[in-house]
């Protein structure tokens, strides 16, 4: 009799990332995915611990998991959090069955085979390996495209954020792997990859290679040579990494997507000092400006902390400002997480989370009003598209100013999952599109 699993995925793209590789994991050990929490002899749950929203989403899920799963079966608990606070989630949750952190994924297939009698244990205290993950076949995607996931960690000291003692300090892929994962995803009928890193431009600094490191540049050029990827598209890129090289190969190279997912956090200069982050809104006038006039129709996007520490009036109405005059396509606005660990978690100034609630409505508005400017400048173009599925009967597309699952979508009036079509655009509401097909 078989024996089945089942995998709840939370958090970014590159823990979905962890979970594809995880699945082909397990798949090569002879298990088998459930369709269902409730039909699964192991319940998994890759966490976040992002944040503190994260972190509440994480535990209740596990709790959802343990309600639904069948008399005897076991639940493993993967993932951020379980690196983070291991210890802390098997103490709160005894009914799990096994933790198991970033470091321990070599663990587990053979946790699973002697699950009966297991016990939690304390998660090891070291630098995160994930190398084995990087080595496994990960089953193809049931989507159009699929995030490939070039290097692990990080090397910014940014005071906000966790990742570093999450995901340890950068660790990048040999090129040649990469490329061999993404020949092996185009052939399995992938036409869109996403590049995706917690520092993606800086991809390859960490890298000793003859005669020189390679760059994220470099992997672009080397992949723009897989036969039938249709398009790249990068996220995550830290703002003082972008150079000119690379937003000249964004904006030449046909197998790139002219899309710049910034990671400015804010546009006041004295907050982006307190968070160790360069630059500032002039500086990123400047960055934004160098863009546009090598990508006139590049698309821009960013994210931004609201509620920051010693964050005032005035640099809510700054952010305001730089919002309305760089007019970016999408952008997305988070409340500030105080972080165990982290430097800004000990810093005074806490803006009260009423206050925090009212600043994100507004900011979010501003950008809604932008974004919707932007997206009715559309009608009448005619835009290549990826039809990505069917939703009740209606095909749901990208182009290459959308980035799955974060932007607004193109609904279209004919097309399969997986075709490119040109489409006119017909009309827009929002953060989204209407456009008829003119070529399939």
């Amino acid at each position: 009799m078989s024996r089945t699993y089942h995998l709840t995925t939370l958090g970014c793209a590159k823990n979905q990332v962890d979970s594809d590789k995880l699945e082909g994991m397990l798949a090569a050990a002879g298990y088998q995915a459930a369709t269902t929490a409730a039909e699964a002899d192991v319940v998994m749950v890759n966490t976040c611990a992002f944040i503190e929203d994260a972190r509440r989403e994480s535990v209740e899920t596990i709790l959802d998991v343990q309600d639904v799963r069948r008399p005897g079966a076991r639940t493993i608990v993967l993932g951020c959090m379980a690196q983070r606070f291991g210890v802390d989630v098997a103490a709160a949750l005894p009914e799990v069955d096994a933790v198991l952190g970033l470091d321990r994924y070599s663990e587990l297939v053979p946790t699973m085979d002697r699950l009966t009698g297991w016990s939690p244990v304390e998660i090891r205290r070291r630098r995160p390996v994930m190398d084995i993950l990087h080595q496994v076949d990960r089953p193809l995607p049931t989507t159009p495209y699929a995030y490939v996931k070039v290097a692990e960690g990080c090397d910014k000291p940014c005071t906000f954020c966790a990742i570093p003692l999450i995901r340890g300090s950068q660790r990048s892929r040999r090129p040649m792997e990469i490329r061999q994962e993404v020949e092996r995803l185009v052939a399995g009928g992938v036409s869109e990859i996403v590049l995706v890193a917690q520092d993606l431009a800086a991809f390859g600094r960490d890298l000793d290679a003859a005669p020189r490191r390679p760059s994220i540049t470099d992997l672009l050029e080397s992949l723009s040579e897989v036969e039938d990827l249709r398009t790249m598209r990068l996220l995550y890129l830290y703002p003082r990494e972008i150079s000119s090289e690379l937003i000249t190969m964004i904006a030449s190279n046909s197998k790139v997507a002219s899309y710049f997912d910034l990671s400015l956090q804010h546009a006041t200069q004295r907050l982006l000092r307190a968070m160790k982050r360069p630059g500032g809104g002039e500086r990123y006038r400047e960055l934004i400006g160098q863009i546009r006039s090598a990508a006139p129709e590049a698309a821009l996007r960013s994210s931004f902390i609201v509620g920051f520490p010693g964050e005032r009036d005035e640099d809510v109405e700054e952010l305001a400002e730089f919002l309305d005059d760089v007019t970016l396509d999408w952008a997305g606005f988070f409340p500030y997480s105080a972080e165990q660990g982290t430097p800004a978690a000990d810093l005074s100034g806490r803006i009260d989370p009423q206050e925090v609630g009212d600043r994100l409505r507004y900011l979010q508005g501003i950008q809604e009003e932008i974004t919707a400017a932007a997206n009715l400048e559309r009608v009448g173009e005619r835009l290549d598209v990826l039809v990505d599925q069917v939703e009740d009967g209606v095909p749901v597309g990208r182009s290459y100013r959308q980035a799955p699952e974060i932007d607004g979508m193109i609904t279209l009036d004919r097309g399969v999952p997986g075709q490119w079509v040109t489409a006119e655009v017909t009309g827009a509401f929002g953060a989204d599109i209407d456009a008829r097909v003119v070529v399939s």
